[in-house]
C-alpha cells in the first residue's frame, strides 16, 4: 500500500449513502487523506464493473478512490467518481454490503443526481433572493409605519424562506437516495446479485447511535430515516430472485485479506491485535499482523511473515508487493527488487507495483539497473500521470544518467502532478533549453508551459 497522499476534495456537491464527517470535509474543501493500494483498488473496481455495465455506465469513465476516514461511508463527487471510505471496507461483513453500496452510488451517477442537485441548488438561489426581497419589503412596510394587526417582521420573512429553501432541498435530496436504493437493487438484480448487503447496511445504520432518530425533523434531514429506508428496501430486495444469492468463497477470500490489509495498515496496533489475535491462524489474520509488523519498525519479522504466506500462495502479487515495501521502506532496496519483480510479473497492468519496483531500483544506488528503472517508471507515469512521486523518481533516474533535460522535465511533471503549477513552469522552461526541439519530450514541456490552471476568484 502507497502511504496515504493528500489530495484535495473541494469545492465539490456530494451524493452520499450516509452522513458523515468526510462528506462534509468534502464540501468545505478541507484536504483529505487518499488511499492508493493496487489490491484493494482491483477488488472495488471488480466489486463495481458488473453493477455499472447493468446500470449503463461506462467503466473506464467510473473511479473508484478510497478515503482514509473510519465511518461508514460513502459518496459520488466531481463527476463519476465514487469515494469509499477505509471505515467502510473494514467494518463491512461481507462483499455483498459494499456492492450494495457501490450498486447505490451508481445509482446516483445513472440517474444524473448530481448535476440536478446542482440545478436545484441554483434553484434554491434563487428562491433565497425571493425570499430576501419579501424580507426586504416587510422591512420597508415597518420603516413606513404600516404594520397591520398579526403582521409578520422582516426577520420571521428571511428566516421562514430561508428555512422552506432548506427543506426543499433536502426534500430532493432524499428523494434522490431513495431512487438511488431502488436502482441499486434493478442492478444487483440484474447482476444476479443479492440486495441483502445493502439492506443490512440500513439495519446497521438504524442500530447505529450516530443515526438515531427520536426525535428528530424528518423533514430537515438530506436523507430518509433509516427505518424509512429499510421498510422500502426490504419490500424490494425480498422480491428479487437473487435475493438468497451469496458471495463466492474466493471473493469473501479477497474481501478479508482487504479488510486484513486495511486494519493493518490504519489502525492503532492493539486495535490489530484485537481484531486479529495471534491465536487467529487465517491467512487475513497473518496478513493483518504483519503489516501491523512492518508498520512498527520489526521489518524482519513482517519478511519471515510474508514469506510463511507466500509459500502458501506463491501466485499471490501483493504478497509479493508487501514484501517488497517492507525490505524497501526498512533500507533494503536491493533485497526489494526481486520481490517485487515477481509482483509486477503477476500484474503487468498495476502502475502503482511498477511505480514502487522503480523507486527500489533507484534507490538501490546500483548503476546496473538505473535504465530498468526508467523503463518501469515511465510505463507507470504513462498509465496514470497523476503518480507524482514516480515522477520525482524518474528524474533521479534521469539525473544518474546525466540526462539533465529528461531528469527537468521529470521534476516539472513531478510538480505538475501536484499542482504546484510555477515550479512545473521553471522546470519545464529548463528542460525545454536542454531538448531536441519538437521532440517529443519537448512538446511535453512545452505543453506544460502553455497550460493555464484555473485560479479561485479573486486571484
Amino acid at each position: 500500500m502507497a502511504p496515504a497522499a493528500r489530495d484535495a476534495v473541494a469545492g465539490v456537491t456530494c451524493l452520499a449513502l450516509v452522513l458523515a464527517p468526510v462528506a462534509a470535509q468534502a464540501q468545505s474543501g478541507e484536504r483529505t487523506q487518499v488511499v492508493r493500494d493496487a489490491e484493494i483498488e482491483k477488488l472495488l473496481m471488480d466489486y463495481s464493473t458488473p453493477v455499472l455495465k447493468a446500470a449503463g455506465i461506462r467503466v473506464s469513465a467510473v473511479k473508484v478512490i478510497l478515503i482514509q476516514n473510519p465511518t461508514f461511508n460513502a459518496f459520488v463527487a466531481n463527476g463519476q467518481k465514487i469515494f469509499v471510505n477505509t471505515g467502510a471496507l473494514i467494518e463491512s461483513r461481507s462483499p455483498n454490503e459494499i456492492i450494495g453500496v457501490l450498486a447505490h452510488e451508481s445509482g446516483h451517477i445513472a440517474g444524473g443526481h448530481l448535476a440536478r442537485l446542482h440545478q436545484q441548488i441554483a434553484n434554491a438561489k434563487i428562491l433565497s433572493v425571493v425570499g430576501m426581497l419579501a424580507g426586504a419589503g416587510a422591512l420597508a412596510g415597518s420603516a413606513g409605519g404600516r404594520v397591520g394587526q398579526g403582521g409578520v417582521g422582516a426577520g420571521g420573512v428571511l428566516a421562514g424562506s430561508q428555512e422552506l429553501v432548506r427543506r426543499n432541498l433536502l426534500s430532493y435530496q432524499r428523494s434522490e437516495e431513495q431512487a438511488a436504493d431502488q436502482a441499486a437493487v434493478r442492478y444487483l438484480t440484474a447482476t444476479g446479485q443479492s440486495a441483502k448487503g445493502l439492506l443490512d447496511t440500513m439495519k446497521r445504520m438504524d442500530d447505529n447511535s450516530l443515526f438515531r432518530t427520536s426525535g428528530l425533523d424528518p423533514y430537515v434531514l438530506s436523507h430518509p430515516l433509516p427505518k424509512e429506508r429499510m421498510a422500502a428496501l426490504e419490500q424490494l430486495a425480498k422480491k428479487s430472485p437473487a435475493y438468497d444469492a451469496k458471495d463466492s468463497a474466493a471473493l469473501v477470500a479477497r474481501h478479508e485479506l482487504m479488510r486484513a490489509k486495511l486494519s493493518g495498515f490504519t489502525e492503532r496496533p492493539e486495535t490489530v491485535m484485537r481484531r486479529y489475535p495471534p491465536s487467529d491462524r487465517s491467512v487475513a489474520a497473518r496478513y493483518a499482523r504483519a503489516i501491523m509488523a512492518y508498520r512498527t519498525a520489526r521489518s524482519s519479522q513482517a519478511v519471515t511473515l510474508m514469506d510463511e504466506l507466500l509459500r502458501e500462495q506463491p501466485k499471490n502479487p501483493y504478497f509479493w508487493e508487501m514484501k517488497g515495501q517492507a525490505l524497501l521502506e526498512s533500507g533494503r532496496a536491493r533485497e526489494a527488487i526481486a520481490p517485487l519483480r515477481q509482483a509486477v510479473a503477476l500484474t503487468p497492468s498495476s502502475a502503482l507495483i511498477r511505480a514502487m519496483l522503480g523507486r527500489a531500483m533507484v534507490a538501490s544506488g546500483d548503476p546496473g539497473v538505473v535504465d530498468q528503472a526508467i523503463r518501469e517508471l515511465s510505463n507507470a507515469t504513462q498509465r496514470e500521470p497523476e503518480l507524482a512521486d514516480a515522477f520525482r523518481d524518474l528524474s533521479t533516474a534521469y539525473a544518474r544518467k546525466g540526462d539533465i533535460g529528461m531528469a527537468e522535465l521529470a521534476a516539472s511533471q513531478y510538480y505538475f502532478a501536484r499542482g504546484e503549477w510555477d515550479q512545473a513552469a521553471t522546470q519545464a522552461t529548463r528542460a525545454k533549453a536542454k531538448l531536441k526541439p519538437n521532440s517529443p519530450a519537448w512538446l511535453r514541456a512545452d505543453d506544460i508551459l502553455a497550460y493555464q490552471p484555473e485560479r479561485p476568484p479573486g486571484k
